[in-house]
């Protein structure tokens, strides 16, 4: 029995499913992901693709954001036959170093014989390099783009892959649901004397409650995969929106002290939410 490597670009994933499911680009954060699902609607190409294979495994290529690890990579990197590998996420939110992972990863595998055929989710033509030489070794390389594919997808890629698929809206909501936007904490402008610290407080607890009270079981359950783990503080995904909404607020970067502050009441009121539940 032959043996397929599923290969998935979230970059790739998140922007164009978002934009398939919505006509608009979403921020990661309004996007929730079902992993096994997505697992399946790839096995499924692979064997539509491929007479007689079975998955060696899946690998989810992704940027790690400053702040660490997301709840989300955790549970990816805990899931039965799927590698996690982790390029960086610079200022401008943008993934460096992942491209590069999925060649090397392709062409080892490749070189090593440990697989007949590839499954691949992605658009960039960086990767085309690791298709033609996966090729040259006997893999046969299956392409998967989301609709538009023509559109979302490097041309040079797409006519490099020995087969091509293109999922529509309706596949990617197999997998991949928008949620409401998070909307803005209203504006409270911090002013250099005592009320200072009670400004402060007023917006950390406008955010948190802005923020939490669109949080179902999955949310909890994120959080809880990650504490769980031995991880600190707070989930990226949830993070890097939770600062940017404090920004907001009070008009202003918080110092390291008053961001310890609102990290630890923003886990607090998160931990009472699961207890609860």
């Amino acid at each position: 029995m032959s043996r397929v490597a599923l290969f998935v670009d979230a970059g790739y994933l998140f922007a164009q499913g978002g934009m398939a499911l919505t006509g608009e680009q979403r921020r990661r954060t309004e996007l929730k992901l079902n992993e096994s699902a997505i697992v399946a609607e790839l096995m499924d190409v692979a064997k539509s693709k491929c007479d007689g294979v079975r998955a060696l495994r899946t690998y989810w290529y992704d940027a790690a954001p400053s702040s660490g690890l997301t709840a989300q990579h955790i549970g990816l990197a805990n899931m039965d036959r799927v590698k996690l590998r982790l390029g960086a996420m610079n200022g401008q939110g943008q993934q460096k170093g992942v491209d590069s992972l999925i060649v090397t990863d392709m062409i080892e595998l490749a070189r090593n014989r440990s697989i007949c055929d590839a499954v691949l989710l992605s658009g960039d033509e960086d990767v085309r390099i690791g298709v033609q030489i996966a090729q040259n070794y006997g893999v046969v390389v299956h392409l998967i783009g989301i609709h538009p594919a023509r559109g979302s997808q490097s041309v040079a890629l797409r006519q490099e892959a020995d087969t091509t698929t293109e999922w529509d809206k309706e596949t990617v909501g197999r997998f991949l649901t928008a949620t409401a936007p998070i909307q803005a904490a209203p504006s409270v402008v911090s002013t250099p004397n005592a009320s200072t610290s009670m400004n402060l407080n007023a917006a950390i607890d406008a955010v948190i409650k802005e923020m939490t009270v669109t949080f179902d079981s999955d949310a909890l359950s994120a959080f809880e995969t990650y504490w769980g783990s031995a991880q600190v503080g707070l989930p990226g995904e949830f993070d890097r929106p939770f600062l940017g909404k404090l920004k907001e607020a009070t008009g202003r970067m918080l110092e390291k002290a008053e961001l310890r502050q609102a990290r630890h009441a923003f886990e607090v009121r998160v931990r009472q939410m699961i207890q609860k539940a």
